[in-house]
């Protein structure tokens, strides 16, 4: 670190990130003088106070100016009295003074990401809701191959491979790197693959549709120290030399900025300010909620350690044991675990290590030391002979192989083993380990329930161990510090990198490392319980339970699985040991059954101790030729096996079984899938080019096209046109598309079809076909409605924004809106979208008919028709074949889309290698009939086809569902808990797979041996109540029969536990299928005619309806709050009618998590806010539950939204309140009917008043308060005037006197004393309508706008309204909407205009205010950008209220959703990028909202946003102040018009 005498003026800059503390010193040339880059470990306080004393050392006597950045620097600005930079804004000054010829800079640090553009004014992007691919990420993946970052570069220079590896979270990145160590490859081409996958994310997470070219700079400190990271962006940007920029001290950039942008502060020593520091004391922030402490007193603990220590397994001394012994290993993601037993089941010798990456090596070790302490006699023989060996978890399948262990077992049925030895008659087990949870229902001694973490495990172990060692402590010091806590942190429980920015939040406040591990302790509990287990009542789980896996061995742990549980649970002494306890004692059955067959003693075929030296395994990598996947597959050679003379190989890295050489079972078992893809798309010939009369069409192989393609293909195909598909997906369609995904959370489905459009680009056509579809064909006319998924409708709208490679080309786009359902209007939609409005494009010769585009239709109709008559022809066929062939059939129920096997990665293969038929949920949908009403609202076509095919499941003995779920499919919360209901209602075990863009099999392998497993133990119980319940009184027992079923059983196991697990799923089909009809050998019984028919719950969910008798009783309506300002004022209205209306108060914490409870967690954020309201209002003891009723609002289109009912409903009867009733409000037909409330006109038109009043009052104060001189004089004026409000509204509203208080209100407004108006960047709140209105969902953003000395714009509530009423003008042609739906809305907007026109009159004459736009020009803003049939949440309408905003004058937006909220993948992120490059200066920021989102996140990009709008409006200032000076005028520019700005 150099310094310098003689410098006149230094500045200061100190960088607090997530996990260092830059400083830089910087002299008047803009040099570095003084430098420090040190890791906090969490202590952020001290490490800056130790470095700000060293550069007080350094410069004792000089003035300094000093400003702080950073994630951590914001509560210590405020402390300190010192500038805060925002980072970006110090990003963006060093690249302006350093390096001036950057076009974009990409800048990673310890959590977060950012991308800044710098090419057309500044555009910022920073990480949302995830924190994959950071630098605290790169750690825990060194961490994981025990190394470190610097390990990890040094590894990637010697690589020869690149694995796909998820790096959505570390924890996936995690479940793809496990299987890649535990099955042999290299850690060189591993390491390369982790960078990769870090590029990957940061491209497609961050650059959210915008390419990255030009210069490009590379900052922050992995890419200053890791060369290979950079060399991985080089290669996929495509950069050459001359466009990479790698500034010196890169790592210091920041803190530079920090310095030169706070350059303007007052000068002072830097012994002032460390003396400030040090004075701070004990201060502490108030953002983290705390929680009571795990235990009450020393006392507590002291009762809790002795009922622990009691819980201990049996054991016994291996020196001196004599005997038979049997082993079991349980080879763990991260962990290698092994116990040996003797004959009477005591623990002998037990090992537990970590397997740091290698398996095979940790397992040789292990077994080899075991060798060397068995016991041997005098003459040196062995006194312990080790009769059977079984191994389960993960690395099963390689030693297996490579130690010939004797059998493999699946570890959740190993797992139950252990536990029935420790706690006879066990009902739940919980186990977390390393980064997996397993929780196992039990009921009667066999396993009744199975659940998995899915998509993401935060709250495992390894999570917990890498925070600890974050914090400089080992696992133990920290569960220690937890106990003693007195104020644990709430820490949420979503996704575990942005605990981490919860918890730097709650340091940066002072709490104390203890305080952090309890928060952590339950959080981690919280998690599993809820949104694992999902796990509504604490009851549910039972008394008898039993909780194993390592983190368990952290007291803090178990104490808050106690406490949240409600139950004292058993934690064995060996928790984290009972998968290999109970392997053998797995063993021990199978050794002693083989003994019973052979006659002979039991002696395992592992290698022995010499065999086991000698095993050097070779490794090399091969591409699989045998389908187009081209899966690289990882050879592991065990070489020639002396005893059996057979070469020993484990082939990994195949998706499916042909690689590893197992295809010839699967082969032979009907695959619909493979039938399917086959019909859908191969059955086509298209025409050639001499053949076709016409253009050639491209069709994208994705979405809807799963279902609509074979309608497509034909009527292109009568008319003339050749058609062109895209090509198959791959990984490198994904790759294709990534610079063009304008959202990251979207489903893989989606960001798959922006590669298809790459794919068509390449393709000679002349236009790509993908029309937007709001409807289905409806297939069962009692369901409540037929709409696709907002993505699947209109997600073309979003690539035809954001794929800029489709303005560089001839090829035309077309994806207009076609009614699909209707065929009748279809044939007038497609003759206007492709004859009117393309000529172009019909070929040379005369342009079709309309009679030849209706012939056309009419023979693509049928041809649908066709399609869906044969699959359902092909599953009648393969029912019969099962029946024939004894095997049993899996329904493996998605979307049409999971049909792409880059989608379902090859799930279907891997069931078939198991034996099993595979079903698509379409081939059997028609044979089954819900009963309705349904719980959930039955909206959507593609759904409604799972549902009926989960009835058929119920319905038969020989088949069982499996359900696909894509992550970030926001309708699959709903859908996935009806089909569990569905399923479980009749006994049938419920089975989900998350998948992504991950393709990670080894925990759907997990999940369908576990289900396999479950369904052979109750065929066997079902079995035995055969044998005892229908011993025939005619023919009594036959003993010899009995016998021989005994051993079949045991073959059965045995067959079972074979490396080949064809045989498990064939063993499973053929004891279900002979446990059925059994005829008795004397002919009296004959069970039934058909053997694979059982009977089915009823699917019907009774719905308590609110009647006149309630309301006359005065039953409480409890209404949940959703827009605090509009629902105060429609309260009234409710109550003056005879309700008793009682509107729940503001949202807090409990609300979240009782929300969190009742919910499925993978809902929307509103969906968790509105149940979680209602659930705390009803379990609060404050009202008498008998004489209590809920009304929420249903909007009846095709977002969730209509669907809070049924999740409401669930929530109630799971809560044991079943009989309360849920009244639904809503303006369309749904199937609901409560007869003691309605609707009268006389409420409706005082409700009109009420919102009008609302959005006037919300503007006049959001508009007002920024500027008032007497502070607080604006909300008192704003209160006097909703009371006002209230009461005319209780009365009922007239119109005169309407129009006289809108007058008062606006001139009370206009009137108020105010100073420096119009000098506030103006901020426009927009987004999903509980989120934009409810400031708790939106974390208060009104007020952070305000606080950030900015002034909120948020447009109305009634614009809502006449949105949706609008819909049936703007939706006639492209969705078949009625023209009398159509006159009906018109009159209803011109009445409601009508009634607003005194509010808009008294606005237009105010100085300070402007009355909202006219709805109808609102939508030909949108329609310049998107169709307006786009109408699903809050559809067209959000993007108009962009554009109203940027040309009112507030260019600068939050547009805030839920995170995951479909509609606004398209109407909202989709058209970002197209706004700024219509208008010039917008500045829009997208954010997710949700329970486990980082809430310093949000506000660090909040905050991003409206520096970028200070900084604007200061330059426009400027210019304003030089035109006036010159007498001109200024314009504000967009593409089509020209606008004065700001009066």
């Amino acid at each position: 670190m150099a310094t310098e005498a003689g410098v006149s003026k230094l500045h200061l800059g100190i960088d607090v990130g997530s996990t260092t503390v830059k400083v830089a010193v910087l002299d008047e040339d803009d040099q570095i003088v003084y430098s420090v880059y040190r890791r906090h470990h969490a202590d952020v306080r001290a490490t800056v106070l130790g470095v700000l004393q060293e550069a007080a050392a350094q410069f004792p006597d000089k003035e300094v100016t000093v400003a702080i950045t950073g994630s951590g620097g914001l509560l210590l600005s405020q402390w300190l009295g010192i500038e805060f930079v925002q980072e970006v804004i110090a990003s963006k000054t060093a690249v302006e003074t350093f390096i001036p010829k950057t076009d974009v800079a990409i800048e990673l640090g310890g959590e977060d990401a950012k991308i800044i553009y710098f090419d057309n004014g500044i555009e910022q992007r920073m990480n949302g809701t995830c924190a994959g691919g950071t630098g605290a990420f790169i750690d825990q993946m060194a961490a994981l191959l025990d190394t470190d970052a610097t390990g990890l570069n040094e590894l990637a220079q010697h690589h020869t491979v690149l694995y796909p590896i998820a790096s959505r979270c570390g924890v996936f990145a995690k479940t793809d790197v496990q299987p890649l160590l535990n099955e042999g490859a290299k850690k060189e081409d591993i390491a390369a693959s982790i960078f990769q996958s870090v590029v990957t994310q940061t491209i497609s997470g961050l650059a959210c549709g915008r390419p990255i070219r030009g210069h490009v700079a590379f900052l922050g400190g992995p890419l200053q120290y890791l060369p290979e990271l950079r060399k991985r962006f080089y290669e996929t940007l495509e950069l050459d030399d001359e466009h990479i920029i790698v500034p010196d001290n890169a790592h210091l950039f920041v803190a530079s900025g920090c310095a030169l942008a706070g350059s303007e502060a007052k000068a002072e020593l830097l012994s002032d300010v460390v003396r400030r520091l040090e004075n701070l004391g004990d201060v502490q922030g108030s953002e983290v909620v705390r929680l009571p402490p795990l235990f009450k007193d020393e006392a507590d603990y002291r009762e809790f350690k002795q009922r622990h220590d009691r819980e201990k397994v049996r054991r016994a001394d291996l020196s001196a044991y004599e005997g038979a012994a049997f082993l079991g290993i349980d080879a763990g993601s991260t962990t290698f675990k092994s116990a040996l037993i003797g004959e009477d089941g005591s623990l002998l010798w037990s090992s537990y290590v970590n397997n740091k990456g290698d398996v095979l090596g940790c397992a040789k070790r292990a077994v080899a030391e075991l060798y060397q302490q068995l016991p041997v006699d005098e003459s040196g023989k062995p006194k312990v002979n080790i009769a059977h060996v079984t191994v389960t978890g993960y690395g099963e399948a390689l030693l297996l192989e490579a130690l010939r262990v004797d059998s493999g077992e699946i570890e959740t049925v190993a797992h139950l083993r252990g536990s029935q030895e420790m706690l006879p008659g066990v009902e739940f087990i919980l186990d977390i380990g390393g980064q997996d949870m397993k929780c196992l229902r039990v009921k009667d001694g066999v396993i009744d329930h199975i659940m998995l973490n899915e998509a993401c495990s935060s709250g495992c172990g390894s999570f917990i161990e890498s925070f600890a060692s974050g914090l400089n402590l080992d696992v133990s010091e920290f569960a220690q510090s937890a106990i003693k806590a007195e104020n644990p942190v709430d820490l949420g429980s979503r996704c575990t990198v942005f605990m981490n920015s919860r918890v730097k939040q709650a340091q940066k406040e002072g709490a104390t490392v203890g305080d952090i591990a309890a928060g952590l302790a339950l959080s981690v509990i919280k998690n599993a319980l809820f949104k694992v287990i999902k796990i509504r009542d604490p009851h549910e789980v039972g008394n008898k339970v039993i909780v194993q896996g390592g983190t368990f061995l952290n007291d803090a742990v178990l104490r808050s699985f106690e406490q949240l549980a409600e139950t004292n649970a058993v934690r064995p002494d060996i928790a984290g040991n009972m998968g290999a306890y109970g392997a053998a004692l797995l063993a021990r059955d199978r050794a002693h059954a083989k003994e019973a067959a052979s006659g002979v003693p039991a002696q395992t075929t592992m290698l022995g101790l010499d065999a086991l030296r000698a095993l050097e395994p070779t490794h090399r990598n091969v591409r699989c030729k045998a389908c187009s996947n081209h899966c690289l597959l990882t050879i592991n050679d065990f070489g020639i096996d002396e005893e059996t003379g057979k070469h020993r190989r484990f082939i990994t890295g195949n998706r499916c079984e042909k690689g590893a050489g197992l295809a010839e079972e699967a082969a032979k078992v009907p695959n619909l899938f493979e039938y399917k893809t086959h019909r859908l798309f191969d059955h086509y010939q298209p025409l050639s080019k001499e053949e076709a009369t016409r253009s050639t069409v491209g069709i994208p192989r994705a979405l809807n096209m799963y279902e609509n393609y074979p309608f497509w293909f034909t009527f292109f195909t009568e008319l003339g046109f050749r058609v062109e598909l895209s090509d198959l997906s791959t990984k490198k369609t994904y790759e294709a598309g990534i610079e063009s995904m304008p959202s990251e959370s979207v489903c893989y489905p989606a960001k798959l079809s922006h590669g298809h459009i790459m794919n068509l680009l390449d393709k000679d056509i002349d236009f790509i076909w993908m029309p937007c579809a709001k409807y289905e064909r409806q297939e069962d006319e009692t369901a409540g409605n037929h709409f696709n998924c907002p993505i699947v409708m209109s997600y073309s709208e979003a690539l035809k924004l954001n794929v800029d490679a489709l303005n560089e080309t001839d090829i035309q786009f077309l994806n207009p809106f076609v009614p699909y359902h209707m065929k009748d209007k279809l044939k007038e939609r497609l003759y206007v979208e492709l004859v009117e409005k393309h000529p172009e494009l019909m070929g040379s010769g005369p342009a079709p008919t309309q009679a030849e585009i209706d012939a056309a239709v009419d023979v693509a109709w049928a041809e649908d028709e066709q399609l869906h008559e044969d699959i359902h022809n092909k599953g009648m066929e393969t029912l019969k074949w099962i029946e024939e062939h004894g095997v049993h059939g899996i329904v493996l129920a998605g979307r049409p889309y999971h049909d792409d096997p880059e989608i379902n990665h090859a799930i279907p293969e891997l069931l078939t290698s198991f034996g099993l038929a595979v079903f698509t949920e379409d081939s059997i949908a028609h044979l089954g009939q819900v009963e309705r009403p349904l719980r959930a609202v039955d909206q959507w076509m593609y759904h409604t086809r799972l549902y009926r095919a989960a009835k058929v499941v119920t319905q038969r003995d020989d088949l069982d569902m499996i359900q696909l779920n894509s992550f970030g499919c926001g309708l699959d919360a709903v859908t996935t808990d009806q089909v569990q209901e569905i399923l479980e209602g009749s006994g049938k075990i419920y089975t989900v797979l998350k998948i992504d863009e991950v393709s990670n099999l080894g925990a759907a392998r997990i999940r369908v041996r576990s289900l396999l497993a479950a369904l052979k133990d109750q065929s066997d119980e079902r079995a035995e109540q055969n044998a005892i319940e229908g011993g025939c009184p005619v023919c009594g027992i036959d003993a010899d029969k009995l016998e021989a079923d005994v051993a079949a059983r045991e073959a059965v196991i045995n067959a079972k536990t074979g490396a080949r697990e064809a045989e498990a799923g064939a063993a499973v089909a053929a004891e279900i299928a002979n446990g059925q009809g059994s005829t008795c050998s004397c002919g009296t019984i004959d069970k039934h005619d058909d053997p694979h028919i059982r009977e089915a719950e009823s699917t019907a969910f009774p719905k308590v309806q609110f009647t006149q008798e309630m309301k006359d009783a005065g039953y409480t309506i409890l209404c949940p709050q959703m827009a605090p300002i509009h629902f105060d004022l429609l309260v009234p209205i409710f109550r003056s009618n005879g309700y008793n209306l009682e509107l729940l108060p503001a949202v807090d914490h409990g609300a979240v998590d009782a929300g969190l409870k009742y919910v499925n967690n993978d809902i929307c954020y509103p969906s968790i806010l509105v149940t979680g309201q209602i659930m705390e209002a009803v379990t609060s003891g404050r009202y008498d539950t008998d004489k209590l009723a809920v009304i929420i609002t249903q909007t009846g289109g095709g977002c969730r939204a209509t669907n809070y009912i049924s999740l409401i409903r669930k929530a109630l009867k799971a809560a044991g309140l079943g009989h309360i009733p849920v009244i639904s409000l809503a303006f369309k037909k749904l199937d609901e009917s409560n007869p003691g409330f309605k609707v009268t006109a006389t409420m409706l038109y005082n409700a009109i008043f009420a919102l009008f009043y609302g959005d006037l009052l919300m503007q006049c104060l959001y508009r007002t308060r920024p500027y008032e001189i007497e502070k607080g004089a604006a909300e008192q004026l704003f209160d006097y005037w909703m009371e006002k409000c209230k009461l005319q509204i209780a009365e009922g509203e007239k119109f005169g006197r309407y129009k006289k208080t809108v007058r008062a209100i606006v001139d009370d407004f206009d009137n108020l004393p105010l100073q420096g108006e119009g000098t506030k960047p103006r901020v426009g709140v927009v987004g999903e309508i509980l989120v934009k209105f409810h400031p708790t969902a939106n974390n208060q953003v009104v007020d952070v706008i305000e606080a950030e000395g900015c002034e909120a714009v948020v447009p109305g509530l009634v614009d809502f309204f006449l949105f949706g009423i609008a819909g049936s003008i703007f939706q006639q042609e492209g969705v078949g909407k009625s023209k009398k739906g159509a006159m009906g809305a018109k009159a209803g907007l011109a009445a409601i205009a009508k009634l607003r026109k005194p509010m808009n009159d008294a606005l237009a004459k105010s100085t300070r205010f402007e009355p909202p736009t006219d709805i109808f020009e609102l939508a030909s803003y949108a329609e310049e950008i998107l169709s307006l049939c786009n109408s699903m949440g809050e559809g067209w309408l959000l993007t108009a209220e962009m554009c109203e905003l940027i040309r009112n004058g507030a260019p600068n937006i939050v547009c805030a959703q839920p995170f995951a909220c479909l509609p606004n993948h398209v109407v909202g992120k989709a058209v970002i990028k197209e706004l700024r490059r219509r208008y010039k200066g917008t500045n829009i920021v997208a954010v997710d909202y949700d329970p486990g989102a980082s809430e310093v996140n949000q506000l660090n990009r909040i905050k991003l946003m409206i520096s970028v709008a200070k900084a604007n409006l200061a330059e426009e200032l400027k210019a304003e102040q030089q035109h006036l000076e010159e007498g001109s005028t200024t314009e504000f520019h967009t593409e089509s018009e020209v606008e004065t700005t700001r009066a």
